[in-house]
């Protein structure tokens, strides 16, 4: 955890889960270059999230704070939620961006993999919304799901991931109903927007050419950026005050193939 002490309570909070890296830190910092504190969630990716932190830090003192947690252990889980109101003493907005993402066939996936997927991606963030909900309420506060577009269209061999993403998005409007008027509970669904490990390789034609077959599935034909996903977030974190249960897709179309 960065150990510097911070110095005001009047500045809103923005607690992100799974915030280190990717698309979790470019929202962190819309967050932070919006003007809010963030307290910045990682399970592994300790030297990321300190990383993260000094470099906000550094742009304005005592505003970040990182917090490691494993989202699958119910009492660290609980700790995390204490926590992240400990920093600043007030949240004003939970992002729940943490997720597992791998393969589960069929034949070959087990429990390990149902817990896991389902901890991160779902469990978790019903339980941290849970634990806010009364600081969230206080804050007249806002909520932001992560979900993903296989909530609607299941990927193939990804059953369980595709699952508890679709969990995720009735979790948005479940939330909606549990939590007005004070709190708003919106997603975001996103689309291609970073290449996935086994299309990284760009010497590899046959790389290529599967970017290229993917690319042609979506209407704008090119791949999304990480700060698409950061601005809807934080819009519908901050701008949006009159919507909720929505959650909004960024995918350049590719829903519409």
């Amino acid at each position: 955890m960065n150990t510097s002490t911070p110095n005001s309570h009047d500045t809103r909070v923005c607690f992100l889960t799974g915030a280190s890296k990717r698309l979790g830190a470019c929202t962190a910092k819309k967050f932070h270059a919006e003007g809010f504190n963030v307290v910045i969630h990682y399970n592994n990716s300790k030297n990321e999230a300190n990383a993260l932190v000094a470099q906000l830090n550094a742009l304005r003192t005592d505003s970040a704070f990182c917090l490691q947690a494993d989202l699958s252990d119910h009492e660290q889980l609980q700790s995390l939620a204490r926590l992240s109101f400990d920093c600043y003493q007030r949240v004003d907005v939970l992002v729940n961006n943490a997720s597992a993402f791998y393969p589960t066939p069929l034949a070959k996936c087990d429990h390990k993999d149902w817990n896991d997927l389902f901890d991160s991606n779902l469990r978790a963030a019903f339980f941290l919304a849970q634990q806010l909900a009364p600081e969230l309420e206080q804050r007249a506060g806002s909520i932001v799901n992560m979900t993903d577009t296989h909530a609607d269209s299941p990927l193939k061999g990804f059953p369980i991931y595709s699952m508890a993403k679709a969990g995720a998005k009735a979790m948005t409007k479940s939330l909606a109903k549990e939590l007005p008027p004070s709190v708003r509970v919106n997603g975001v669904s996103p689309g291609a927007i970073l290449w996935p490990p086994s299309l990284e390789d760009d010497s590899n034609p046959a790389v290529l050419e599967a970017r290229q077959k993917m690319l042609e599935t979506i209407p704008l034909r090119t791949l999304g950026e990480p700060q698409n996903i950061a601005d809807t977030v934080f819009f519908l974190a901050n701008d949006a005050c009159y919507v909720t249960g929505q959650t909004v897709r960024v995918d350049g179309g590719r829903y519409l193939a």
